[in-house]
């Protein structure tokens, strides 16, 4: 394609899928891996520490969510930096202590080394965040860039299936409990070191690049060579705008985002961690005999053919659907899911009924607000404050996920399993409301119409006729 007048926004935006995007969701994605994994793999190693250490239920608690809470400071802290001074230099600083953390973990002397690492390790995941998500929205076209954000968070998917397929490899491989949980820990610094060896081809978001540094023929230049010629482009875009922090706190709309964003995240990820995490210990409620072959193969199944299939059809259909629907169709179903498993006599007791609406439930949380919240925050915000809002909401996010791990040991102690998912289908009731209040339908529009920049770019009409998408 020879080069033309569009700017480097408008030749994004109408470019079609090829392998440069595949590339870059793949890379991107790897760090969805990593969190993933480590997501369901510390629940399996708990089982394994807390007779070796004698850990006390607080100890237990802090080493499954700590990592979390400091994902909550790094998602806001590497967020707003990557919007200072560029997305690439951030993506490999969290890719870096993510690789870090992991293989620290596995050497770890003692509980208190062991929390620390951990931390160190949440830190980079919630970086992750933000920086993944953004730069695979600002390298996407319009039509189908709620797939391909998806398509990176979909890697999730992968690392929930393999976090039990190590654990069940190690435990039926006879191997020793001290050996076996350092293992389990330190595979996770293999995908982060990955991504820090694709990382080094990826150029530096060109909307960003454009937009924020005022580089838009560096930038064109960049997009041309990495997509190898799929993308060109020759026109110049509006003048830089970089955005300080209290210009985009400031503004009445972003707030209203920032709102919706990061509520419906922190009620999804209660929700979703605090069952995710603590599935070991479900299991265990329903079958306290099991052992811990059994319940992880259990946990296996349920993520396998529940979990795997909603990332496939939410990445396959979230932008015929459209994004905030999609959502809006996720929660509800989850609240009636766990309310069901809560209302209903006996439930909580026969294994297979539960496990049936538990996947129902996991199929829909996938097939759902655990994409769209992961997508919508890297759509509505602008250039200059992209990451920054995105990271708002990722680390509030996580701050929800923090809550959801530590507090669900109590609340099922309290009110026992029923309690728990009684109080779940409550979050999930929230989530929709707060969605549909505050949220716009983002599918099929240009970044810069959702976030209020099209006056500036010159680009075209903001949304493409023949979207699939309707707004509720």
């Amino acid at each position: 394609m020879a080069k033309d007048d569009r700017s480097i926004l408008q030749a994004l935006d109408d470019a079609p899928v090829s392998f440069f995007h595949m590339r870059a969701a793949v890379t991107a994605g790897m760090g969805f891996f990593t969190d993933a994994y480590d997501l369901f793999i510390i629940g399996m190693a708990l089982v394994y520490l807390k007779p070796e250490w004698h850990l006390t239920a607080g100890q237990i608690g802090l080493l499954g969510s700590g990592s979390l809470l400091a994902a909550f400071l790094g998602a806001l802290t590497l967020g707003r930096l990557a919007d200072l001074i560029g997305r690439k230099a951030i993506y490999g600083i969290e890719a870096g202590l993510m690789a870090t953390g992991a293989l620290a973990c596995a050497f770890a002397p003692s509980f208190t080394w062991l929390l620390l690492f951990r931390l160190v390790l949440g830190f980079g995941i919630g970086g992750d965040y933000p920086m993944s998500a953004v730069l695979m929205a600002e390298y996407s076209n319009a039509r189908q860039r709620g797939s391909l954000v998806s398509l990176v968070f979909g890697m999730q998917g992968l690392g929930l299936v393999f976090g039990p397929v190590v654990a069940l490899t190690l435990q039926a491989a006879g191997l020793g409990h001290d050996i076996i949980w350092r293992i389990m820990l330190g595979l996770g610094a293999l995908p982060p070191l990955a991504v820090l060896y694709l990382r080094r081809a990826m150029p530096e978001s060109p909307r960003y690049k454009a937009l924020v540094r005022g580089q838009s023929e560096a930038a064109a230049r960049d997009m041309s060579a990495y997509s190898e010629g799929q993308v060109q482009a020759s026109g110049p875009v509006a003048r830089p705008r970089p955005m300080t922090l209290r210009a985009f706190l400031g503004d009445r709309r972003h707030l209203t985002m920032i709102l919706g964003t990061a509520g419906a995240w922190f009620l999804l990820d209660y929700a979703f961690y605090g069952n995710v995490i603590s599935t070991p210990q479900i299991i265990g409620l329903l079958a306290p005999h099991a052992s811990p072959l059994q319940s992880t193969a259990w946990a296996l199944m349920i993520f396998a053919a529940a979990a795997v299939p909603g990332y496939l059809a939410s990445i396959l259909l979230m932008d015929r659907i459209g994004h905030r629907r999609l959502q809006l169709i996720g929660f509800a179903v989850m609240a009636i899911s766990f309310g069901l498993i809560a209302a209903v006599p006996g439930m909580t007791h026969d294994v297979l009924p539960f496990l049936f609406l538990y996947g129902v439930s996991f199929f829909f949380t996938e097939f759902g607000p655990n994409c769209t919240t992961f997508v919508i925050p890297a759509e509505v915000f602008p250039t200059g404050g992209r990451t920054t809002g995105h990271g708002i909401a990722a680390g509030v996010g996580k701050l929800g996920a923090f809550v959801g791990t530590f507090l669900f040991p109590y609340i099922s102690h309290a009110g026992g399993l029923k309690g728990a998912m009684m109080f779940a289908a409550g979050v999930s009731v929230l989530g929709l409301f707060l969605t549909r209040l505050t949220l716009p339908e983002t599918s099929g529009q240009r970044l810069e119409s959702l976030s209020a920049e099209l006056h500036e770019t010159g680009s075209p009409e903001g949304k493409f006729a023949g979207s699939g998408a309707a707004s509720l």
